[in-house]
């Protein structure tokens, strides 16, 4: 027991030794080497060592340092292995000083080294540009990268047309292309007839509201004219209107006066707070009738119950 403990004592206070060595003593500028502390201690020892932040003292950048390993000798010593991926960017003869390492009240210093950073690059100091120490490397098209690219594009679109079918189909139960049919626009006369049909229903006048349908009998006519005559009769006034259809006055005078008798009595209801009699607002809607008919487009086929005023009368 006693010899045991002797013997645990003996080797704790062995010396302890410190061996440094760097894996390259001439290394191109920017290159990286290895610089090792080998640290041969007791089991029992412990060994304060250098710490080292961005640079080691002498020129030397630190990169990363490498996990230490211990392995244990025959003898019972442990052999520690400090490990430093170092460079430098400096053309010069670097100088490593010895670095302590302190244990039990005492100091061992590691052996200096020393190495030689060579620049491998002629630099030509007269030219003012700068250029790179490689040519620029212009990588091949990535065939291959872009095709899988393509069609993972290609499979995105069809899940989602197939979740675009799941909705349609399944979910909302709709056909999945909708082909809406556009229905012919119906002839200018048939509107127009159609909407003083409307307005004969309601008898607007019949109720007091002669304002509101002089309104609605004058937007119907000059709709009408717009899409038979190309006129803009929405933005005119009754003068104007006259005026830009004077030329039926030669060929179709009755029809022109009828015109002018609807936009004439709606002016003076409107703007002019006329009372109309009851008759006068039945020769307005007539004359509608008959403006309608008498200039409708020979190609539209007429309706037998709107062409003629005296059925829709009756």
């Amino acid at each position: 027991m006693i010899f045991s403990s002797l013997l645990i004592q003996s080797l704790s206070s062995q010396p302890v030794t410190v061996n440094a060595r760097i894996d390259s003593t001439v290394m191109w500028i920017g290159n990286q080497t290895q610089l090792t502390f080998e640290i041969s201690q007791g089991k029992g020892q412990h060994v304060k060592t250098p710490v080292f932040s961005d640079t080691i003292p002498g020129g030397l950048e630190l990169v990363e340092k490498v996990k230490s390993d211990t392995v244990q000798s025959q003898d019972g010593q442990l052999l520690i292995n400090q490990r430093y991926i170092v460079t430098a960017f400096e053309d010069s003869l670097l100088y490593i000083p010895p670095f302590p390492f302190v244990y039990d009240n005492d100091t061992v210093w590691s052996k200096s080294l020393s190495v030689k950073i060579v620049q491998p690059y002629v630099i030509d100091t007269a030219s003012n540009t700068l250029a790179d120490i490689k040519d620029v490397f212009n990588p091949k098209f990535d065939w291959k990268g872009f095709l899988l690219k393509v069609l993972f594009g290609i499979l995105m679109l069809v899940l989602a047309f197939l979740i675009y079918v799941l909705i349609r189909r399944i979910i909302q139960r709709k056909p999945v292309f909708e082909i809406k049919k556009t229905e012919p626009e119906l002839p200018a006369h048939i509107v127009a007839l159609a909407a003083l049909d409307k307005i004969k229903q309601e008898k607007p006048w019949q109720h007091n509201r002669d304002k509101e349908y002089h309104t609605e009998l004058t937007d119907v006519i000059r709709v009408y004219i717009e899409k038979v005559f190309g006129v803009t009769a929405m933005e005119m006034t009754s003068d104007e209107i006259l005026e830009h259809l004077r030329f039926m006055y030669s060929d179709k005078k009755e029809t022109y006066y009828k015109l002018r008798q609807i936009l004439s009595l709606a002016d003076l209801v409107k703007f002019a707070k006329w009372k109309a009699t009851p008759d006068e607002h039945e020769l307005s809607l007539s004359n509608a009738y008959n403006f309608v008919n008498e200039t409708k487009l020979p190609d539209e086929t007429p309706n037998e119950s709107q062409d003629n005023p005296q059925n829709s009368d009756n």
